[in-house]
């Protein structure tokens, strides 16, 4: 059974670095247990499949006031003596209440996932319980550069789509692609990943190690948990531990987050409608606001000049000629509506086509004056010379 951990939305979208996210998420999931986490920062590494001097830095990072609002997230009491022999400390993550917001993570996914992964899943998993349709440039800002010189900028679009990419991958999220408010993608977290994953390797993690942990040395490595997750009250320790194998759906959300679409109703033009006819078969599974753009640029272009048929012709020829059609809204609004290359004229103009208007079909009456100023050549036995 996952073993849901709780991350504060300022953990999320603070200045804390990817793995310290991580860190969190494993070190909340021990604590879990009555006598709180003790397991020891070469024991963390191996789990989340990180350097040791990696895990000292986000412990340290969570032991020290936030540069932004002075929140201490974590708390640590050693436990060694001064010769070295003891326990390794016990470390204690600020307790939190339902008043501050936060999203549920399984404590498996930051065994399973990469740092930067796992912060994309976070934050997903807070926009889908809220209802909140969130995009790629939004999620960006929330991954952002933790160093270097550009610290603090949005992470470039491509690599938020390669790391939802990889997490749907993985099982860990499901995608429908343009079926939220105004084209957005909808996203579904889960639980678990729909499949076997590979989680973090056993070992010490790579890298060197910066050799200041506790100097105890016993670890606990008990990670067993209650079963009702802990907020801000008692918590209750699983005596029988069960392995449960079955999926768990998350819980319907309140009407208070769901957000219904509220805007005006779809209606068309009768001359759009004339023109969208052909491809009427794709209009189904369209979104209204993918259906409005597409009327959209097709009004430009009848208001530009083209003509009704014309363009309607050229749904109908391209809609036949394409066999396989992936995502109808992306291919209506692109290749389909896309008009034609024209062939380079003398005059310059947009709406020429070899000296004939393309949407007219008058001749051109600036490709008409250049001929006029420059003449053809007269024939050669009019020059006297030899033909």
């Amino acid at each position: 059974m996952p073993q849901p951990v709780r991350v504060p939305l300022r953990v999320i979208v603070g200045s804390y670095a990817d793995s310290t996210v991580s860190v969190y998420v494993k070190v909340a999931a021990l604590d879990r247990r009555d006598t709180g986490c003790e397991a020891g920062v070469a024991y963390l590494a191996s789990l989340l499949g990180l350097a040791r001097s990696t895990v000292e830095r986000a412990l340290t990072q969570l032991m020290r006031p936030a540069p932004d609002d002075d929140v201490v997230e974590l708390t640590s009491q050693r436990r060694t003596r001064r010769g070295g022999n003891g326990w390794t400390a016990v470390r204690r993550i600020r307790a939190t209440t339902r008043a501050e917001h936060g999203a549920w993570v399984p404590s498996r996914a930051a065994e399973s996932l990469s740092p930067r992964q796992l912060r994309a899943y976070c934050a997903l998993s807070y926009a889908t319980a809220t209802g909140t349709h969130i995009t790629l440039a939004e999620l960006a800002r929330v991954l952002r550069h933790r160093s270097g010189q550009k610290a603090g900028q949005p992470l470039d679009v491509r690599s938020v789509r390669r790391i939802l990419s990889d997490l749907e991958r993985l099982g860990w999220i499901s995608v429908e692609r343009r079926a939220g408010y105004r084209g957005r993608h909808l996203y579904t977290v889960h639980d678990e990943p729909t499949h076997a994953v590979l989680t973090a390797d056993s070992g010490e993690g790579s890298g060197g190690d910066l050799g200041e942990g506790s100097l105890a040395s016993k670890e606990h490595h008990q990670t067993d948990s209650p079963d009702d997750p802990r907020a801000g009250g008692s918590i209750r320790r699983r005596r029988d531990q069960v392995v449960a194998r079955a999926a768990v759906e998350n819980p319907p959300l309140p009407p208070t987050f769901r957000h219904p679409y509220t805007g005006p109703q779809l209606s068309l033009a009768p001359r759009i409608w004339r023109v969208i006819e052909p491809v009427k078969p794709l209009l189904a599974g369209l979104s209204p606001y993918v259906v409005r753009e597409l009327a959209r640029e097709i009004g430009r272009q009848l208001n530009a000049g083209t003509d009704g048929e014309v363009l309607r012709a050229r749904l109908e020829f391209r809609f036949a000629s394409t066999e396989d059609i992936r995502d109808p809204g992306r291919w209506l609004l692109g290749a389909a509506l896309r008009p034609p290359k024209l062939r380079r004229s003398d005059c310059g103009l947009a709406d020429c086509d070899g000296g004939v208007m393309r949407y007219t079909g008058a001749p051109c009456k600036a490709c008409a004056e250049l001929a006029g100023a420059h003449p053809p050549h007269p024939p050669a036995e009019l020059l006297g010379r030899p033909g």
